[in-house]
């Protein structure tokens, strides 16, 4: 049993929908006071609105991630509303499809702007609340792909995700001495919007290659999350935990008919 978060004010950005709500949801759930951070204010507030109306303390705002003055507001504003920062679950990503023949320089920036520099924007802007809590916590959102598998036209998007690992490495160092802990989820396949709208053959095909044998759940994220944010994780920085139902287990889906 996990001590409670009870109270405890948490940050998640790209929070409106997929695996950021999924980690919202969570949060609620078990107590924490949520700031839902979406580029779009409607989305965010409709969000919000809905873990209210499950019983969630939450807060829908409006911010870019890829703005440092945006994620300043965004953790002066979470300070001021809940007392502190404690809890930051930078999710924000996205992965337009594109291979590399076909991949624009801008394309190719503009997922970079957004998966990693946006995740270090988000923590620099919270680091000043998050060193005064006494369980200063960060959760980066990362991926299998990238830090250990690969797509055909996720180049860009798998490079921000390694990228995400390289940063939380260092980050866990420097921020150790104020008791701050980072560490990263990856996720397989999970059943979100964006898988979603890969078609249902593309579903059932991962969930054929996973051992377990079914798409993970957005709430499949978020308990991992949940965890990385305890206080029983306290002595756990610059992790990483992969949260994809064994997918990158097998050698070959021949290991699978095996079993």
């Amino acid at each position: 049993m996990l001590t409670s978060i009870a109270g405890r004010s948490v940050i998640v950005t790209g929070a409106s929908k997929g695996i950021g709500k999924g980690i919202a949801t969570i949060f609620c759930r078990h107590g924490g006071k949520v700031f839902v951070v979406s580029r779009n204010l409607g989305e965010a507030e409709a969000c919000a609105g809905e873990l209210r109306r499950n019983g969630g303390a939450a807060t829908g705002y409006a911010a870019d991630v890829t703005s440092i003055d945006d994620m300043q507001r965004l953790a002066e504003a979470a300070a001021s509303a809940h007392g502190g920062i404690d809890i930051l679950c930078a999710n924000a990503g996205i992965f337009p499809q594109a291979r590399i023949e076909d991949l624009s320089p801008d394309d190719w920036d503009r997922v970079v702007a957004t998966n990693l520099k946006g995740a270090f924007l988000a923590v620099k802007a919270c680091l000043p609340y998050l060193k005064k809590s006494d369980q200063g916590r960060i959760v980066l959102t990362s991926s299998i792909t990238g830090p250990i598998t690969g797509f055909p036209g996720w180049s860009h998007y798998g490079a921000t995700k390694a990228g995400q690992l390289g940063f939380m490495r260092t980050a866990s160092i420097e921020l150790a001495k104020y008791g701050v802990t980072i560490n990263a989820i990856l996720p397989g396949n999970i059943l979100t919007e964006g898988l979603a709208a890969l078609g249902p053959e593309y579903q059932r095909s991962m969930a054929a290659s996973t051992p377990l044998g079914r798409l993970g759940t957005v709430e499949d994220v978020g308990y991992a999350a949940l965890f990385l944010a305890s206080k029983e994780a306290g002595y756990i920085t610059g992790q990483t935990i992969v949260v994809d139902g064994g997918q990158i287990l097998p050698e070959s889906l021949d290991a699978l008919a095996q079993a």
